[in-house]
């Protein structure tokens, strides 16, 4: 699943500069994730890292509107960020 900001969102800018993917801009009224360009953290850490830097508890949440696997979020990652080689190299 991709993340979503929830209403309870104070605008305190923390999570913005730590999402590793670019996926979180501000909106009209509150923070908000791209959910094509979440991967909750995957391939990056181990958590993901907009909650763990949110002050305000259960703000950061899963989206009920963009439900995806574990795999669907690996994969997601690999298209953000090819590599430049191929297992031939």
């Amino acid at each position: 699943m991709a993340l979503l900001i929830s209403e309870r969102c104070i605008n305190c800018d923390m999570c913005e500069p730590e999402c590793p993917n670019q996926a979180i801009a501000l909106g009209t009224k509150i923070y908000e994730i791209d959910p094509a360009r979440c991967t909750e953290c995957v391939g990056h850490y181990e958590a993901p890292t907009c909650q763990n830097v949110c002050p305000i508890t259960h703000t950061i949440i899963q989206d009920p509107a963009w439900q995806e696997t574990p795999e669907q979020l690996w994969e997601k990652f690999v298209q953000l960020y090819p590599t430049p080689f191929t297992a031939a190299d």
